[in-house]
């Protein structure tokens, strides 16, 4: 499978997180970022399988993020991650294009379940 994944959270620790259950899965993380501006920059260069992005961030947010990279690649697959009790915000993100979402804190099967499915 080995698929190419960028990462997008603001805090360090969750992107260590993800990037630690993602590579034990056997996905490539191709890169990190810690806003939705440096992501959009990222996805162009690093053109990812997948983007696993955060909602709430500063600069530019996950919902902001993804209609800019799905604005410049239509076929983008990305997944949000969102806190407990942002399910207006996953909607949001749901109808921007994400193509599914992850709860914190990360349950690492759920995690691959979503990217799995999501790269189908």
């Amino acid at each position: 499978m080995g698929a190419n994944v960028l990462i997008v959270d603001d805090a360090a620790f969750m992107r260590m997180m993800v990037k630690d259950i993602l590579t034990k899965n056997g996905f490539t993380v191709v890169g990190e970022a810690e806003n939705g501006a440096v992501a959009v920059d990222k996805f162009a260069e690093l053109t990812p399988d997948l983007v696993i992005m955060d909602i709430t961030m500063p600069e530019m947010d996950g919902l902001q993020a993804v209609r800019e990279i799905r604005k410049r690649d239509p076929q983008a697959k990305i997944i949000m991650c969102s806190a407990m009790g942002q399910q207006a915000m996953v909607i949001d993100a749901i109808q921007s294009g994400a193509k599914d979402f992850i709860v914190k804190p990360f349950q690492a099967d759920r995690v691959v379940e979503a990217v799995k499915k999501a790269l189908k």
